[in-house]
């Protein structure tokens, strides 16, 4: 079993910055991305990353906000190659101009 760390590259093939880019551009405008971090997942059956994204949001509602957001990233048909994404959360942070966007995917 590969152990974690995050001075360790990226496994080949890992689409953290190609799913951060997509992320990015679906992202309203007035939530700004901040620095990213990904964790190798595994279950019995699938071998994946956790991909967590905390965003800044600048103005309005956040929790509207993050239920629109949720429903439009659970809708997005993602390009990984060699990737699926398999689920998405959006989560407020404990800072009130915060979201925490995690992705997870699994390897195809």
């Amino acid at each position: 079993m590969m152990r974690w760390s995050p001075a360790q590259p990226a496994r080949p093939g890992c689409p953290h910055r190609r799913l951060r880019s997509l992320l990015i551009r679906e992202l309203p405008n007035g939530v700004t991305p901040g620095a990213s971090t990904f964790r190798p997942w595994a279950s019995a059956s699938f071998v994946g990353a956790r991909h967590i994204f905390p965003c800044t949001l600048e103005t309005g509602d956040i929790e509207t906000l993050r239920r629109a957001l949720h429903e439009r990233l659970s809708t997005i048909e993602w390009s990984l190659p060699g990737h699926i994404v398999a689920d998405t959360a959006v989560e407020c942070d404990t800072n009130p101009d915060m979201l925490r966007i995690e992705i997870l995917t699994v390897e195809d």
